[in-house]
């Protein structure tokens, strides 16, 4: 028997596959999404990225920051990851609009990493 999916899991889905593509057509080629169905451990929504990065990529309706960074957080832990990256869709614009949000404290290690 064929597993349905929720209209909100398609949703997350393709969001994800849409935030993969445009780091894939913006010079990170090997960005893609995690496969990990079943998996009690999440590690992020996205892989791929040199460095230790969890992308927990976000389309919700409403966004509530502290619980999606408190997520992103926890992922990024369980990734033993050094930085924590979600991106949240915005309504009625393309992946390369989105927000980008991140602590602060890993704002500092991604400009440490670039070298400032």
């Amino acid at each position: 028997m064929k597993k349905m999916t929720t209209p909100q899991k398609a949703k997350g889905s393709q969001w994800e596959r849409d935030v993969a593509k445009f780091f894939n057509e913006n010079g990170y080629p090997q960005v893609e999404r995690r496969y990990g169905a079943g998996n009690t451990i999440d590690k992020g929504d996205l892989n791929g990225f040199a460095h230790a990065i969890v992308i927990e990529c976000k389309n919700v309706g409403k966004i509530t920051l502290a619980s999606i960074m408190d997520e992103t957080e926890v992922e990024k832990n369980n990734a033993k990851a050094d930085i924590g990256l979600a991106v949240i869709k915005r309504r009625n614009t393309s992946a390369g609009r989105a927000y980008a949000v991140v602590t602060l404290e890993d704002m500092v290690k991604l400009l440490q990493m670039a070298g400032y």
